[in-house]
C-alpha cells in the first residue's frame, strides 16, 4: 500500500511541474497576442491602399505588366504555406496544411503543376516526411516576423513568377485569418497574377460618382514597376502577421486547456492518494488492534 502510496505522489509532483510549464506558456502567449494584434491592425491599411493604387493604376491605364497579366494557359502554379515553426499550438498548423493540401488537389485537377513554397517547420516537416519537394522554405520568424522576412519571400516568389523559363504562372498563399481569440480561419487567396476586384468607371457616372483623374509619372508601366513589388511584400507581410497572431492565440487556447487539464488530473490524483492513505492507515490500525488482540489472548491463556 505504502508503494502505491508514492507512486501516486510522484504522478501529483509530475503534473504539478507539468502545469507549472504550460501555464507559464499561456502567459506568455496571451502577452504577444496583443503585440501581433497591434502589429496587423498596423499593417493592413497600407497593404489595402497600396492595393487600391495598384489596382487603380491597372484599372485607369492601358498598360501592361507581367504581374497583372494573367495566362489564359497556365500551367505551373506555386503555393506559399505558413505555418508554425513550434508546436503545441493546437490544430493552428494542421488546419493550414490540410488547407494546402485541398488547394494543391483543386490545382492540379485543374491540370497545373504545384510547386510548393513554406515557411515555419512545420509546414517543411510535414513535407519532408512524405518526400516531397519544397522549391524554398524559410523558419524561424513564424511567431515575430519582421517586413525584411516578408521582403525574402517576396522576392523568391516575384522571380519565380516572372522567369522566363521555368518559372510560374500563378502564386497563392495558404495563411491563417485572426478573426477573434477563439476563432482562427486556414484561409487561401490568389497573390498573382492580381485580381482586379475594382468595380470599372462607368462611361456616365451618376451625379453622386466622382472619380479621379489619374495622371502617371513618368508613365504606368514605371508607376507598376514601382508599386507591384511593395504590393506583393506588403501583403504577404499582412499574412505572416495574421498567422503570427493566429498562432499565439491558437497556443494561448492550447495551454490553458492542457493547464485546466492538469489541474483535474491533479484532483483526481490527490483523491486517489488520500484513498491509499487511508487504507494504509486502517490497516495499520487493525493490524495494531490485531496484535493487542493476540497478546490479550496469549497473557490469559499462560494464567
Amino acid at each position: 500500500m505504502g508503494a502505491q502510496l508514492r507512486v501516486y505522489k510522484r504522478r501529483i509532483r509530475s503534473v504539478t511541474a507539468t502545469k507549472k510549464i504550460t501555464k507559464a506558456m499561456e502567459m506568455i502567449s496571451a502577452a504577444r497576442i496583443g503585440k501581433a494584434q497591434r502589429a496587423v491592425a498596423a499593417s493592413t491599411p497600407y497593404a489595402d491602399e497600396l492595393t487600391r493604387a495598384v489596382t487603380a493604376v491597372a484599372t485607369r491605364s492601358t498598360a501592361k505588366h507581367p504581374l497583372t497579366s494573367e495566362n489564359p494557359n497556365a500551367t505551373r502554379a506555386a503555393v506559399l504555406l505558413i505555418t508554425a515553426d513550434r508546436g503545441l499550438a493546437g490544430g493552428y498548423s494542421s488546419n493550414a496544411i490540410k488547407a494546402s493540401v485541398a488547394l494543391t488537389e483543386r490545382l492540379r485537377a485543374e491540370g497545373k503543376d504545384v510547386v510548393t513554397y513554406a515557411v515555419g517547420r512545420k509546414g517543411v516537416s510535414f513535407y519532408g516526411f512524405r518526400d516531397l519537394p519544397v522549391a524554398q522554405s524559410w523558419t524561424g520568424f513564424s511567431d515575430k516576423p519582421t517586413y525584411a522576412d516578408a521582403k525574402l519571400v517576396s522576392a523568391a516568389l516575384i522571380e519565380a513568377f516572372t522567369a522566363e523559363t521555368g518559372g510560374v504562372d500563378e502564386v497563392h498563399v495558404i495563411s491563417t485569418k485572426f478573426e477573434s481569440m477563439l476563432t482562427q480561419t486556414a484561409v487561401d487567396a490568389r497573390l498573382l497574377p492580381l485580381k482586379l476586384d475594382e468595380v470599372k468607371v462607368s462611361e456616365e457616372p451618376s451625379a453622386k460618382e466622382i472619380f479621379p483623374l489619374y495622371d502617371f509619372e513618368p508613365s504606368a508601366e514605371g508607376v507598376l514597376d514601382a508599386l507591384l513589388p511593395r504590393y506583393v511584400e506588403s501583403r504577404i507581410y499582412n499574412a505572416l502577421l495574421q498567422s503570427a497572431a493566429s498562432e499565439h492565440a491558437a497556443r494561448r487556447r492550447a495551454m490553458k486547456s492542457a493547464t485546466d487539464n492538469a489541474g483535474e488530473l491533479i484532483k483526481s490524483l490527490t483523491r486517489l492518494a488520500n484513498s491509499a492513505r487511508q487504507a494504509e492507515i486502517t490497516q495499520e490500525i487493525s493490524e495494531i488492534v490485531g496484535g493487542a488482540n493476540a497478546l490479550a489472548d496469549a497473557s490469559r491463556g499462560s494464567e
